[in-house]
């Protein structure tokens, strides 16, 4: 399929130009949205968090905002705006966020540490560490203790 696009044509041409414009941009903010974590990777079904490529597609918009400003019809400007701004705030929302915890397996319970159980970091020195000299770690059951009962809305 190969088309020469002139600018000034009939309002076929320019309604097709405005067309493809906006599928560019409804597929660059989908690509950025599945990256985000909004949206399922259609090939995997998986939902990830890939902040390099959700930037990647942001920055491409950005870019294409910059190089056809005044350029635009309202309705294009309008849409390229919002897809944009819903983008940042996914984005900022995405970054804020901390990863996301893998759920426990069912069936498989969870050993903590007891106090008969030996923990090498409080027994040993780290390697390059003086012997002399107490390691600076909590113990694995105070931060787990913590980690279980705090819930975030």
């Amino acid at each position: 399929m190969s088309a020469s696009f002139q600018t000034g044509d009939s309002p076929e041409q320019k309604q097709l130009m405005s067309a493809m414009f906006a599928s560019l941009v409804v597929q660059n903010t989908n690509m950025a949205l599945i990256f985000l974590g909004h949206a399922p990777n259609p090939q995997s079904g998986q939902t990830v968090t890939d902040l390099e490529n959700a930037k990647y597609f942001i920055d491409q918009l950005e870019m294409l905002a910059v190089k056809t400003k005044g350029n635009l019809e309202r309705n294009e400007e309008t849409m390229l705006k919002q897809s944009l701004t819903t983008l940042r705030l996914a984005f900022v929302e995405a970054v804020s966020k901390p990863p996301a915890a893998t759920p426990p397996v069912p069936g498989k319970l969870e050993n903590p540490p007891t106090d008969e159980q030996e923990t090498p970091s409080a027994q040993e020195p780290a390697e390059g560490e003086p012997a002399g000299e107490p390691a600076s770690i909590v113990a694995p059951s105070e931060t787990e203790s913590k980690k279980k009962f705090t819930k975030k809305y």
